[in-house]
């Protein structure tokens, strides 16, 4: 039996949770959940169990800069005075990624995929108080197998 790691994540400036859950396809996913959209797959490999890919549109791309702020950047300093994890800076890149994985899904939607392939996030620096998180994969449209 194959199954597929999905996550069920609700963002919002305030508040970001990601829940991961266990499906054996994206349709339980949708019917256990009672949403009537589409389930577009994301996976770090390049196949996906249990289904084949027919079609590939091409590289699916979503990204975001976010610059740090005044007071997050004084919390993160008395924090680097005695060491351990900036969790505001954590927080930060964590709701980047999400912003930068939902983008790159519509991305990927708006070719007319159902899933991507080869995800990867990539995280640059943009000038001295900015970082760049960039999500990119290959769109593809699958079917089971």
């Amino acid at each position: 039996m194959t199954f597929l790691l999905l996550f069920d994540g609700i963002f919002n400036a305030s508040n970001f949770h990601v829940e991961t859950l266990l499906y054996t396809s994206c349709e339980q996913y949708l019917e256990v959940r009672g949403i009537g959209v589409r389930c577009t797959i994301v996976v770090t490999t390049e196949k996906i169990p249990g289904y084949k890919v027919v079609e590939v549109k091409g590289i699916a791309r979503g990204g975001v800069v976010r610059a740090t702020h005044l007071g997050r950047d004084i919390i993160a300093g008395f924090r680097n005075l005695v060491g351990g994890e900036v969790k505001e800076y954590t927080e930060m890149m964590a709701e980047a990624r999400e912003i930068a994985l939902q983008r790159m899904i519509k991305n990927a939607e708006e070719m007319g995929a159902n899933a991507v392939i080869g995800m990867r996030f990539m995280t640059s620096n943009v000038g001295s108080r900015m970082a760049e998180v960039y999500a990119f994969g290959t769109a593809v449209v699958v079917e089971r197998e």
